[in-house]
């Protein structure tokens, strides 16, 4: 099998579809390797580290894309990427397709790729394993983001997470209590702020109380639209963490809930890659990564892991490990047989859309894979 590893070209994006390591694995199964000319350089992985393991570095994107059949990517491709996929190849990456403009999927289509969502590959019991590492990085990375936005000279209200004596701490609010969200209460929590977790799950709050209770700061809620309303008007940071695998994501605090939230309180919108929770969202990037909207200073950042790529990219390439290698071993009709959770992260195959959450979106109907 020929598999290409390219060079990420979306803004600010560090991480690479497969470390060194990987590319030395495939290798002792006698596979091809092309890795694009400093693909993995963010993330600290030098040509000479791929060349060590046996791959071959191309010059161009238009020579990697043409040799691979299967490409093993990180970001969603743009549509340069997608126009030079080659057709009936295999593409692997956080897709994010539920917010991908219609034509660039009817490319996919035409082309006959099948196109593997990271983020939708989903375990019998719903958790997602490629997803997950990622989220909890973001996760353990909010804290410090959002102490950085309440600081003065960043526009913030000047206050300190974890307060002081006869000082009380920042209030913080998470809606969802998924790996993101759980990452981030723990994190927050250890960063001494006062933390209210809202999900519909009853079970995902018995499971955060019961790891997170020790604390004394934790707060957990369902989260109905009247305690949304509670508890965004005391926020000092309000983080979303909505996600629904495959579909765009609900916006569940409005413009006018922005409105009435305190002045120069900080929004972190991590859910921003399925479009966002909140209705003011809007996307932004690491080198300008806030605006101010409603009064309110908006961090909406898609890509948040991408400035830690070197971890990212080990962590996600931990998990996705097992489904590369079983298509790399026994082909993909075989892997997607064998293995439930990779079939569910099957967006589109051999010209059809075959995951019905997509096809719901593209207003068309799915077939089964």
């Amino acid at each position: 099998m020929d598999i290409g590893i390219p060079r990420e070209h979306r803004t600010d994006e560090y991480r690479v579809g497969l470390t060194p390591a990987g590319v030395g694995l495939l290798k002792a199964m006698g596979h091809n390797c092309y890795v694009e000319q400093n693909a993995g350089l963010g993330a600290g992985f030098s040509d000479f580290d791929y060349e060590h393991e046996g791959a071959r570095i191309v010059y161009s994107p238009l020579e990697l894309f043409a040799r691979a059949s299967l490409l093993l990517k990180v970001a969603r491709p743009t549509i340069e990427e997608i126009e030079m996929l080659r057709e009936g190849s295999i593409l692997m990456g956080f897709l994010h397709l539920a917010i991908e403009r219609h034509e660039r999927i009817d490319t996919l289509l035409q082309k006959k790729v099948t196109a593997i969502a990271y983020d939708l590959v989903q375990a019998d019991n719903g958790t997602l394993p490629v997803q997950a590492p990622l989220s909890q990085a973001a996760g353990r990375m909010t804290p410090l983001i959002a102490a950085t936005f309440m600081q003065n000279h960043h526009g913030g209200k000047g206050i300190l997470l974890r307060g002081v004596p006869g000082v009380p701490p920042a209030e913080v609010v998470i809606l969802g209590a998924g790996a993101f969200g759980t990452a981030a209460a723990d994190a927050f929590l250890r960063s001494g702020a006062s933390v209210y977790v809202l999900d519909k799950d009853l079970s995902k709050l018995q499971a955060l109380d019961e790891a997170q209770g020790m604390y004394g700061r934790l707060v957990t809620m369902v989260s109905h639209p009247f305690n949304i309303v509670k508890v965004t008007r005391f926020a000092d940071v309000l983080v979303g963490g909505i996600l629904v695998p495959g579909a765009r994501t609900p916006i569940v605090v409005t413009r006018d809930l922005v409105k009435r939230m305190k002045a120069r309180s900080v929004i972190i919108d991590a859910s921003i890659d399925q479009g966002g929770c909140i209705e003011t969202s809007r996307l932004t990037t690491h080198r300008d990564p806030t605006y101010i909207e409603e009064n309110v200073i908006h961090y909406c950042v898609p890509n948040m892991t991408s400035v830690v790529a070197r971890t990212a990219t080990h962590a996600f390439n931990n998990a996705a490990w097992p489904f590369m290698q079983e298509i790399a071993l026994h082909g993909l009709e075989h892997a997607i047989n064998v293995l439930p959770a990779l079939k569910r992260g099957v967006m589109v195959h051999n010209g059809q859309v075959v995951n019905p959450t997509l096809a719901s979106y593209l207003g068309m109907k799915g077939v089964a894979l």
